[in-house]
């Protein structure tokens, strides 16, 4: 996998997924990183009732990320208020690679919703590389409790234009 032609797919995320993307978000770096976390994220009844809920709601864009044919993450575009927001997931065992940057990529020509967020914390570095990557621009801060660290955080706001 550490090859830069591996192939990438996206395709739309179905419920037998949901398995492996529960097993992902266990990881506590991760989770650390992610910062902004379920505060049930290991209630694997409570995880599977809300993403089921997820992959039939219309205004959700849920696609799981593949590299040569294995599941390594997920990406999706969600709505908050008025405001679409992205979020995505990459298996521990896969960063570094390169893999979110081109997984957004493939994702922005997906969903062409625009303005189109991104919220990273403030220490996530790498994510905030992967946004700035795909043309977000920093525009602000704004800070709240981070579930997967018990505290209250500063996180960095992204944004997208058309």
């Amino acid at each position: 996998m550490d090859n830069p032609n591996f192939q990438l797919t996206l395709r739309p995320t179905i419920s037998t997924d949901l398995e492996i993307h529960y097993q992902f978000q266990l990881n506590e770096e991760a989770n650390h990183l992610a910062a902004f976390t379920s505060t049930s994220f290991s209630d694997k009844e409570t995880y599977f009732e809300k993403y089921c809920k997820y992959l039939i709601e219309p205004s959700i864009n849920n696609q799981t990320i593949l590299i040569n044919g294995i599941i390594v993450g997920s990406i999706a575009k969600f709505v908050i208020g008025e405001d679409a927001e992205i979020t995505y997931w990459i298996d521990r065992k896969f960063w570094g690679r390169g893999i979110a940057t081109r997984a957004l990529k493939d994702f922005l020509s997906l969903e062409t919703t625009r303005p189109i967020y991104g919220r990273v914390a403030f220490d996530n570095i790498g994510s905030q590389k992967v946004l700035e990557n795909c043309g977000f621009v920093k525009i602000g801060t704004d800070s709240g409790f981070a579930n997967a660290r018990q505290t209250e955080i500063e996180e960095f706001i992204y944004r997208l234009e058309g």
